[in-house]
């Protein structure tokens, strides 16, 4: 890529260079801003294969598999290289045309590959064979040398959890998990999520502790709602006494004023007094009658 650069004005080298930095530093973790600076170079430097490649690698990250396998071919055209090969099946793949991968990985570009290609082309094909739902195929395809060697190489990790993951897609969850766990310790970077498809495997649960953080908060929600809640009640129970030391009053009032409305009782009371000094009178009159009946006898 320096000797290509350097057939460039020196200013538009600088910038060419500069955004391509940018793409290597942030194809991994924002490949949105990636793919947005591989668009720069390639409007200031189409014609070199670095930035073709570059352009490829961002669009490829962002799942745009057509994009990506054009700027693979013209890389390719401007190198004569078959470094990009496998790349290239996968984006075939991407595609959803499986077979058209599996004509690449059988294709003599593959002889040409380094040890790492080949591997990578042996990825891409078992991957194109579960596509087309061939799993017991897409096994036989990764077991290989490299996948039965016991040293660890950069492509370790992957191959055996490739066929971890082929093995388990056929139910066969003893070999998958044996897999798993050898791709564990040939995983020294974290380059795949091995650890946590063996701890699944073994039924083992992460407790997340923002979780268990918010089902404090939940928990210290519900506290105070029912506080508030008790309160009320407490606030009614208050309101109920007020309103009962309220009726007492109204009834001693309603009996002051009841008082008041016995007054007509006092008459009834003097005519019952008349009434019975009548009565007293009547029987004297009586008394007097019989007593001058008992005098002529």
């Amino acid at each position: 890529m320096r000797q290509e650069l350097l057939s460039l004005p020196k200013t538009l080298a600088e910038d060419v260079a500069k955004n391509l930095v940018m793409v290597a530093r942030l194809i991994d973790e924002e490949p949105e801003r990636a793919y947005a600076y591989s668009r720069i170079a390639l409007r200031l430097a189409s014609r070199v294969a670095a930035v073709r490649e570059a352009a490829g690698f961002a669009a490829y990250a962002n799942q745009k598999y057509s994009e990506a396998l054009a700027e693979f071919r013209a890389a390719r055209r401007m190198t004569g290289t078959v470094e990009l090969w496998p790349v290239m099946a996968d984006c075939e793949r991407g595609l959803g045309r499986p077979e058209k991968a599996l004509d690449m990985a059988g294709a003599p570009e593959v002889h040409k590959l380094d040890k790492a290609g080949q591997v990578e082309m042996r990825l891409v094909a078992a991957g194109a064979r579960r596509d087309m739902g061939q799993l017991e195929a897409a096994i036989v395809t990764l077991q290989s040398p490299e996948l039965a060697s016991s040293s660890v190489q950069p492509w370790t990790a992957r191959l055996r959890y490739a066929y971890a993951d082929a093995l388990l897609a056929v139910e066969r969850r003893g070999e998958a998990r044996e897999w798993f766990a050898k791709a564990v310790e040939a995983d020294r970077d974290g380059s795949t999520d091995a650890s946590d498809r063996l701890a699944e495997l073994d039924g083992v649960e992460f407790v997340d502790a923002l979780d268990d953080d918010e089902s404090e908060s939940h928990e210290e929600s519900r506290d105070r709602a029912e506080s508030d809640v008790d309160a009320d009640v407490d606030a009614d129970v208050d309101d109920e006494d007020d309103d009962d030391d309220d009726s007492d009053i109204d009834v001693s009032d309603d009996l002051g004023d009841d008082d008041q409305d016995d007054e007509p009782l006092d008459d009834t009371a003097d005519d019952l007094s008349e009434d019975e000094d009548d009565d007293e009178a009547d029987g004297k009159a009586h008394d007097e009658v019989d007593a001058k009946a008992v005098d002529k006898d």
